[in-house]
């Protein structure tokens, strides 16, 4: 194809992109990740944005709360930008990387809390949403 043509097509298939979402079946939008929350931990805002990632297989177990293995939060606190992995673990998703660790078992005051020393000790910040 000649530059020109290329160039037509691809500028209409990016407007179209835009389009292709408003098509899209209600289901599709149930994957969508929902919006960032705020809190207020420890005195300073938290942002918190659960991604559900590139997992294609709804039926895997342990899919509460509309998660499954494969997704992520992100933290941003303090200067800080954390991605957390969600964690097998029973129960209400929890996401961990190892040393940060969040949960919203109670949505109004989720669990965040780090490892700190070489002994693994544990600090918790007492968190609260702003809505």
């Amino acid at each position: 194809m000649k530059p020109a043509l290329n160039q037509l097509l691809a500028f209409l298939m990016a407007a179209c992109l835009p389009l292709l979402a408003l098509l899209a079946p209600p289901a599709a939008l149930a994957l969508m990740d929902p919006p960032a929350e705020q809190f207020l931990c420890e005195g300073e805002t938290l942002v918190a944005a659960l991604h559900n990632g590139a997992v294609d297989a709804p039926g895997i177990p342990n899919s509460e709360a509309g998660t499954v293995p494969g997704a992520f939060l992100v933290v941003e606190w303090r200067g800080m930008s954390l991605q957390l992995p969600r964690t097998n673990n029973a129960g209400a998703p929890s996401y961990t990387d190892g040393r940060w660790w969040w949960q919203a078992q109670d949505p109004d005051h989720p669990e965040f809390a780090q490892r700190t020393g070489w002994r693994g000790d544990i600090e918790r910040y007492q968190c609260q949403a702003q809505r």
